[in-house]
């Protein structure tokens, strides 16, 4: 045995190193492929615009807590989840069936929007997603998905997430976000 003294410094116990350890985290995930293209136009009292369309990406941010298992939480799940809800808007005329100035009805295999000055739009249904929403602008689509991913991470059971944040992009440099929180803050 060496006379001399160990110089390895102690290693911190379990409770030490989770103590030091930031008690929130964020994730994010942008692909690619977290996208659809859609028709749409905003419209309220007093005004429309054209029907027009749009390549818009979708990004999410999550913050949480690591679990024991060294992660927030499965960057899979919010990827499947998320492309599920684009897959279900792609190729389609968004139409915000709560809208305080258009009427939407179905007649038989259509879809038939009526704006306040009488304009008249008509779509084959299998054309047409109904989003309850009241505008199809980029910030109620943020939150409609943000609501379906919500409703997705809380069917897989995650635990420990504290906010939610998702990004709807019309364009490069062109985006709205919709942040909700998922507990109270501590």
């Amino acid at each position: 045995m060496s006379d001399r003294p160990d110089r390895r410094p102690a290693r911190p116990d379990r409770s030490e190193r989770d103590a030091a350890r930031p008690s929130e985290y964020r994730v994010v995930v942008e692909k690619d492929f977290l996208k659809f293209s859609a028709a749409h136009f905003i419209a309220y009292k007093g005004f429309r615009e054209p029907l027009h369309g749009h390549n818009y990406q979708v990004s999410v941010s999550i913050s949480g807590t690591v679990g024991p298992d060294g992660y927030v939480l499965d960057f899979g799940i919010v990827k499947d989840i998320t492309r599920r809800v684009c897959g279900e808007l792609d190729e389609r005329v968004l139409v915000p069936a709560e809208s305080d100035c258009l009427t939407v009805a179905r007649e038989g295999a259509s879809v038939v929007l009526v704006y306040e000055d009488g304009t008249r739009f008509v779509f084959p249904a299998t054309d047409v997603v109904l989003l309850p929403i009241v505008h199809a602008s980029a910030e109620e689509l943020a939150a409609y998905v943000l609501t379906r991913l919500r409703a997705g991470l809380q069917a897989h059971a995650v635990r420990g997430l504290v906010e939610i944040e998702v990004g709807v992009g019309e364009a490069p440099g062109q985006a709205a976000y919709c942040r909700a929180r998922l507990t109270p803050p501590s």
